[in-house]
């Protein structure tokens, strides 16, 4: 990440960070975007500007940095509702659909963000994107168990699958001890029928596809700050 990229992911997640009020339940995201709107909330709670927040982790890497920034963290049965969720994304296309799990927490992620009522997400400029798989690989989360199996199945829907690995010798492993197959099928023509068929595959645990989830996407870049708001057919 280069720090003028870095800068702009910053930008974003305490301009997210706004719309937090006191009291909230709040959706902590994974990721380096997300990581910056979780230190920009800690810093509201210890200055006085924010109170009684409690927040849920999408990761276990999002809960240390939630510990570290004393941000109150309840159980992982997600006991209440959430009020607002701040996330990342490795990809927005025009409507706001989004290809999420680079940081390989997509299952939670995904979660928290159907039980929130409102779903942020933060990202830098170049996420921006025509159409969702233009410029990332769509993360899907597998059991080991005949992971070859799922590989196979993907690549016959038309992706090129690549397990991903933490190094040369050892897979990626979720915080649920998964693999990451990661599915680069070049532009995604009907996001819904693709998503239809992976929720439907016995051993696929979840998919990066998050459609219809986003309710505000604020990018920042070259410039500034730019705010969109997900249109609502009614």
């Amino acid at each position: 990440m280069t720090s003028e990229t870095a800068r702009y992911k910053q930008q974003a997640a305490e301009h997210a960070v706004t719309y937090v009020r006191s009291g909230m339940v709040l959706g902590l995201g994974t990721g380096s975007t997300a990581i910056f709107a979780t230190r920009a909330l800690g810093e509201r709670l210890r200055s006085g500007e924010l109170r009684d927040i409690l927040a849920i982790a999408t990761s276990k890497k999002t809960a240390i940095a939630a510990r570290e920034f004393a941000i109150p963290l309840m159980d992982d049965s997600l006991p209440q509702e959430v009020d607002l969720t701040i996330d990342g994304a490795d990809e927005v296309d025009p409507a706001l659909n989004l290809i999420k799990g680079g940081g390989g927490a997509l299952f939670r992620e995904k979660l928290v963000a159907q039980a929130s009522r409102q779903h942020i997400v933060v990202a830098d400029s170049s996420k921006r994107s025509p159409a969702l798989g233009t410029i990332f690989a769509l993360p899907v989360e597998v059991i080991p168990f005949g992971w070859r199996a799922q590989q196979r199945f993907l690549t016959a829907l038309g992706a090129v699958v690549t397990l991903r690995h933490i190094d040369a010798s050892a897979p990626f492993l979720t915080d649920h001890g998964n693999y990451i197959l990661d599915c680069a099928f070049g532009p995604i023509g009907n996001l819904e029928a693709l998503a239809a068929q992976l929720d439907a595959r016995t051993g696929i645990v979840e998919h990066g596809l998050f459609i219809g989830i986003a309710d505000v996407v604020i990018f920042a870049g070259a410039d500034g700050i730019t705010t969109l708001t997900r249109k609502i057919d009614v």
